[in-house]
């Protein structure tokens, strides 16, 4: 169903109409050698259906399939279809007609009916599928709004599914919704039902931002078309929220916020991972709603892109290496899709207000810097007053130094200045500062600015002024490196700045005197870590076919080649050969299945009882009192188990398990084996195994044999 809203979003028609088949269920005989299968019996009698029953769950899609067949059988014009409702669009009302009449003669030729009330249009406004549909923008209805209103508070817990049901539907409507409506959810997964000031509040709540949510789309397409994406890792969970600007808007129309939860272990991710995730969660939508051919600006709370270009996993994190290689395979090849010399993705600093209202009055304006025109096009007489910028940062030792330079095309010389501890993009903004001084040093009458950064050249052209009105802050945070920005905001006011972004990914063969220019400028940041300098083809399908590869469980080449076909992936076999080639974990399992398991021969002898332990973690099928997860502990002489269940499988509740169940009871073990999980691999628990003098051994991974007991 999501799908068909982005496709009708994508339209942006004026005119609709919608036509409903009449009993479309009950149009369809079933052959005389399938109508035993449907018998039933009612009060003592046998019957059995001869026409597609509602109930049967296969209905709707045998139903839909067989409409869609006769529509392309009867070569029916353009149309969206769900089961038996089917929505015509166009730019005028005669084409409207016109169309729906077309496809009514056909379903009626089909054997179908149709109910001259079930027919609406053409309007310009119109609801398919519960939505109302303006000008390819989704609205709420009305109705559905005082609806909504009007509910009175739930008194059980029945009742407040029901809400949550109904005002789910519309969640990408509300920025925030999973945050919002979370106290809600926490009664409904409650034995008791208990409804305190926290869900009165959050009812309010939802209910005043439903009664207040803004249209979504609609999606369009082309090259001034700007995708900016949103994401924010917030301290209950991941934020995105896609929007579009074309170049006569200033804050651009919304196509959906979207919101969850931390899941599992995410609760334990370091802040860049939280922020990697939110990323990933959102590059994933948006790519739903726009497509993945189209290029996004990226504007994430921390930058994110640099840790999936390096191409390689940090040595202190919490997410799997498995979940690491997931984020880098999909947000690095979504960047290399889209145009010829066109990243797909591009890491932006830009903030929207969410959540109000897109239509931007002649006050709400916000000044900016100009656009620079071509550097070609620069007058003679105007180009000694050019400068391009660039910035890079490179790890030297044990410290990761920045470079911040300015070229001259006129006088084709360079100026640069260095420091330590920062980033590429704080180099960027330095070189801005640069810039300025040479300005201002030299009594220009007005800069001319390049740079390839969309960082930069966005903040320039129209957030400067934004920042300092909300003084340097979003959402109640400062702006990254606010000082700096406040400089140039201060320096901007006193001369005439004019800024052009120069697309620095084009072919040398191809390259204008301006791409020329600032490739001068990247030699003299030297830019190593900061440029992307990826063997993409290659690159891109080995993140890919070692994510296939470690997802799947370590399987041989020819299970992984299944495993990832089946899921969409095309991948070759010597790819996937070469990853299994250079994996240490089948390194190590091939190593294991070579020998005997120590456990039978007597690997416990040494050990004393207490002394030994093995634990996994189990998941029950549901939740009891709110725990659902339970710490499994076998004592590795004897087999004694040991149980400590918990809300959530983490470190902490590891600790918590261990300390009451085995050490309190059977004393402080020497050794401790368990698997390669987050919950048991991290920092938390290897402090407290070191102050207590545990040995903690990790399983070999994907082989259980090797685990033992707790197996």
């Amino acid at each position: 169903m999501l799908e068909l809203q982005y496709e009708l979003e994508s339209k942006a028609a004026k005119w609709y109409a919608t036509i409903d088949i009449a009993n479309a269920f009950f149009s369809i005989p079933l052959a005389t050698e399938c109508r035993p299968q449907f018998a039933f019996t009612w009060r003592g009698i046998q019957y059995t259906w001869n026409r597609l029953p509602q109930g049967w769950k296969h209905s709707p899609t045998i139903c839909h399939g067989l409409i869609q067949t006769v529509l392309e059988q009867g070569s029916a014009p353009e149309h969206l279809q769900y089961t038996d409702d089917i929505v015509v669009w166009g730019d005028t009302a005669e084409d409207v007609f016109k169309k729906g009449e077309q496809i009514i003669q056909i379903l009626l030729q089909a054997g179908f009916a149709i109910k001259r009330s079930k027919v609406k249009g053409p309007a310009q406004e119109i609801q398919f599928l519960g939505i109302k549909w303006q000008d390819g923008r989704c609205h709420i209805p009305a109705d559905v709004i005082d609806k909504i209103t009007a509910m009175s508070p739930p008194i059980n817990k029945k009742e407040t599914q029901s809400f949550l049901g109904v005002v789910g539907f519309w969640r990408m409507h509300v920025p925030n919704y999973s945050l919002i409506v979370s106290p809600l959810y926490q009664v409904t997964q409650k034995n008791d039902f208990t409804w305190g000031p926290e869900q009165q509040q959050a009812f309010e709540q939802i209910k005043h931002e439903i009664a207040r949510a803004v249209a979504l789309g609609p999606v369009r397409m082309g090259h001034d078309v700007k995708n900016i994406l949103y994401t924010a890792a917030g301290e209950k969970g991941p934020t995105w929220s896609l929007w579009q600007r074309t170049s006569g808007e200033t804050r651009g129309r919304p196509l959906g916020f979207w919101s969850r939860a931390y899941r599992g272990s995410e609760e334990c991710y370091t802040p860049t991972e939280k922020e990697i995730l939110a990323a990933y969660e959102g590059v994933r939508a948006a790519s739903e709603v726009v497509g993945t051919e189209t290029q996004l600006l990226l504007a994430p709370r921390l930058p994110v892109l640099n840790w999936m270009f390096k191409g390689k996993i940090p040595s202190t994190h919490h997410a799997t290496d498995a979940t690491w290689s997931k984020w880098i395979a999909l947000i690095t090849q979504r960047a290399r899709m889209g145009n010829f010399s066109r990243l797909g993705i591009l890491e932006v600093i830009m903030d929207w207000p969410e959540g109000k209202k897109c239509e931007t009055s002649p006050g709400e304006e916000v000044s900016r810097v100009k656009e620079a025109p071509p550097y070609n096009e620069l007058p003679g007489n105007e180009k000694k007053y050019a400068l391009f910028t660039d910035g890079s940062c490179r790890i030297v030792g044990k410290y990761r130094r920045w470079k911040a330079a300015v070229w001259s095309p006129t006088r084709q010389v360079a100026e640069a200045t260095e420091g330590k501890g920062e980033s590429s993009q704080f180099a960027e903004v330095k070189a801005v500062q640069l810039a300025l001084d040479v300005a201002e040093w030299e009594g220009w009458p007005v800069l001319y600015l390049y740079t390839d950064s969309w960082m930069v050249a966005n903040a320039l052209w129209g957030w400067l002024q934004q920042w300092e009105q909300n003084n340097w802050q979003r959402r109640g945070k400062p702006i990254w490196a606010a000082e700096l920005w406040k400089d140039i905001a201060t320096r901007i006011k006193n001369m005439v700045v004019k800024v052009r972004h120069v697309d620095a990914h084009v072919p040398k063969s191809r390259a204008t005197e301006e791409q020329k220019n600032n490739h001068q400028v990247d030699q003299a940041a030297k830019i190593e870590v900061a440029h992307i300098d990826l063997d993409w083809q290659n690159k891109g399908e080995l993140f890919l076919a070692r994510w296939a590869h470690e997802t799947s469980g370590h399987q041989g080449r020819d299970a992984t080649y299944k495993w990832a076909r089946d899921r969409g992936v095309d991948l070759t076999m010597d790819t996937i050969a070469q990853v299994i080639h250079d994996c240490e974990t089948c390194a190590i399992i091939k190593q294991a299945k070579r020998m005997k398991p120590l456990w039978e021969e007597g690997r416990w002898q040494k050990y004393k009882y207490g002394e030994a332990w093995q634990i996994d973690y189990i998941t029950l099928p549901r939740s009891c009192n709110g725990k659902r997860y339970v710490l499994t502990m076998v004592e590795a002489t004897t087999g004694w188990l040991e149980t400590y269940a918990g809300p959530h499988a983490i470190a902490r509740n590891t600790i918590l398990g261990l300390e009451k169940q085995v050490l309190w009871r059977h004393g402080t073990p020497e050794r401790i084996e368990s698997d390669n999980g987050t919950h048991f691999k991290n920092s938390l628990i290897n402090i407290w195994a070191k102050e207590h003098g545990i040995e903690w051994i990790y399983h070999i991974p994907y082989h259980a044999p090797a685990s033992g007991k707790i197996e």
